[in-house]
């Protein structure tokens, strides 16, 4: 589509957005070999062996959450120490014969950006909490099965947010060459502990910076802080208005795949059409995690390569808090001069 004044560039429909948001940070993995490849990241479903593939589905979403999208695709809570919880989860087979599958819980963590699944059944807390009944299934061509996860936090438990994941694991039988093919798809657990309510999510969006990708294309980058008590994962899109001639340019989704560990850093990347013009832009960026969302917006313009400056999106005083400021200054200093006043007389008395 040419640019045009006043005309939407690259704009994505909103099934197609949906689709995106539902996905999330959900990626496909496949690993080959004994055992399954360390830094694999959850994902819905993978290729099982031969044709098809398995996948997990959450059956169970609790009644207070039922609203946030995360909830729907992972295990999210909080749970207070000697609290126990239940989920279902459907395992599916789409391949063309029966899936022998086992399942597990191991450990996981947020590294850079992104929610790891550890080596193997490496252990952690969470995942010694963590029990799956029954532990093995035989699931059907085409068919399903429900395993329950059941998460015991010990009475002792120290606070704070830790990370695992449910595995469901099949395993081909070994080639003449003695190769064993081994897929498994995760589903992620993000576990809160402690006394009283979940602690409460937050984020801020601190800069914007233009650059140009390696191979010429503009892309923006959003600097993202967690500040608040739980993991986030970043969804969400940006959009350019009021560009040169009047363009506008977007929205363009967000690189899917950014988790955000509680008080950490990241950046979430937005990369854009190629006849973008290199401006100046407003942009203006909005990213979500659940039901939680922050907008932002700064003035780019896409430098020829490299990386431009990045642009602050920190908000100056509103003039209304400029003025009051003011005036509590000058009531402070009156109250100080009487106050000293005051006290030269009283001595001056004595």
């Amino acid at each position: 589509m040419p640019l045009q004044a006043g005309r939407s560039l690259g704009a994505r429909s909103s099934r197609l957005r949906a689709l995106s948001a539902l996905l999330g940070t959900l990626l496909l993995t496949l690993a080959f070999g004994g055992t399954a490849a360390h830094g694999e990241t959850p994902g819905p479903s993978v290729p099982a062996p031969g044709s098809g593939g398995i996948g997990l589905r959450l059956l169970d979403v609790p009644a207070t959450t039922k609203d946030d999208p995360r909830a729907t695709l992972y295990v999210v809570d909080h749970l207070a120490p000697g609290q126990v919880v239940k989920r279902r989860v459907q395992v599916s087979n789409t391949t063309s014969a029966p899936v022998h599958i086992a399942l597990y819980s191991a450990a996981a963590s947020i590294k850079g950006g992104v929610f790891v699944g550890a080596e193997g059944h490496t252990r952690n807390e969470l995942s010694t909490w963590t029990s799956l009944g029954p532990e093995r299934l035989a699931v059907p061509a085409g068919g399903d099965a429900v395993t329950t996860v059941t998460i015991a936090v010990p009475a002792d438990a120290a606070p704070g947010e830790t990370y695992a994941a449910v595995w469901a694991e099949a395993r081909s039988s070994a080639s003449a060459q003695g190769v064993t093919q081994v897929s498994r798809v995760g589903l992620r657990l993000y576990i809160s502990v402690g006394p009283g309510g979940a602690p409460a999510p937050g984020f801020t969006i601190d800069s914007l910076t233009a650059e140009r990708s390696a191979e010429g294309l503009p892309v923006v980058v959003a600097s993202v802080h967690n500040t608040g008590g739980r993991a986030l994962d970043m969804s969400g899109s940006l959009s350019l208005l009021g560009g040169p001639g009047g363009l506008n340019a977007g929205p363009y989704p967000a690189t899917l795949g950014t988790t955000l560990a509680v008080r950490d850093t990241e950046t979430v990347r937005v990369a854009l059409d190629s006849r973008v013009p290199p401006g100046p832009w407003s942009a203006e960026i909005t990213l979500r995690s659940g039901l939680l969302e922050r907008t932002e917006k700064a003035t780019l313009t896409f430098p020829q390569s490299g990386s431009s400056a990045p642009v602050s999106t920190a908000r100056g005083w509103p003039r209304w808090a400029g003025a009051t400021l003011g005036a509590l200054v000058v009531v402070l200093g009156l109250a100080v001069a009487l106050l000293t006043r005051r006290r030269l007389a009283q001595r001056r008395a004595r």
